[in-house]
């Protein structure tokens, strides 16, 4: 029968690192959900590009696909610490919980809730219940300026907009590279990581990105007017395209 499992645990704690050790297996189906976001994940994104042979579910998909998996599939469910552990969705089928929690954190929800605990990243868990607030927002077709994009991960990270725990994002480059960037509170730097994708080199990206923060105190509207700001127009990305275009005219790339 299908193998389901359940990770949770604080935010930036590394749920879906763990999971994506598992997930480099090709040797039987294998599914990611990250519910709790609606179609604007970073997560599934990010999977689907690294793995391209996992199926990545929609949260609207959910339920359907769970009702037909092969016999030999394997579902990783990351259920992110914002969401209900006492859901009935998770006591309808019997998932393995694993709680990837930070070395420090002696007892927690997460502690009675999981059937196994694997050790993750240094980070603070929320006190009291007093769950930080969780910002997103798709960036489809969105290709940013560098070093405007790079201020303003810097101004979001060092606090600019409210006290930030995790920032994670997938951006669009005007050379036609996509980055996953990744920063959680309490480790160093900030983790920049090419996306093993086709370059876009004409047109607007038609594909999948997106960033979200985690945090309390959070200017939301003034972190999106800020991401608008550094957009390229489509005057501005022509022009860079067609620059890069004749730097490497026989390179593969992709288009709209």
């Amino acid at each position: 029968m299908p193998h389901l499992i359940a990770i949770s645990g604080p935010s930036g704690s590394g749920k879906t690192t763990w999971i994506s050790q598992f997930l480099k297996d090709q040797a039987t189906p294998q599914y990611y959900v990250s519910p709790g976001l609606g179609e604007i994940s970073v997560d599934l994104a990010r999977v689907g590009y690294r793995f391209p042979w996992v199926q990545v579910v929609p949260e609207a998909q959910l339920k359907a696909v769970l009702a037909d998996l092969p016999e030999q599939a394997t579902v990783y469910l990351e259920w992110g610490f914002h969401l209900d552990l006492g859901s009935p969705f998770l006591a309808e089928l019997p998932w393995e919980r694993v709680a990837v929690l930070p070395p420090d954190l002696a007892e927690s929800d997460w502690h009675r809730w999981s059937d196994r605990i694997v050790t993750g990243n240094p980070v603070a868990a929320p006190a009291n219940g007093y769950l930080p607030e969780v910002w997103c927002t798709p960036l489809n077709g969105q290709v940013f300026d560098p070093p405007s994009l790079e201020a303003l991960l810097l101004e979001v990270s060092g606090g600019a907009y409210g006290q930030v725990g995790r920032m994670k994002g997938i951006f669009e480059l005007p050379d036609g590279r996509a980055f996953h960037v990744d920063f959680v509170e309490g480790l160093p730097g900030m983790a920049y990581t090419e996306l093993a994708i086709p370059r876009w080199r004409s047109g607007r990206p038609d594909r999948v990105s997106g960033m979200e923060v985690v945090g309390y105190g959070l200017e939301q509207e003034a972190i999106a007017q800020t991401l608008l700001d550094s957009t390229l127009s489509d005057a501005a990305l022509a022009q860079y395209q067609q620059h890069y275009q004749s730097l490497h005219p026989s390179e593969e790339a992709i288009s709209a």
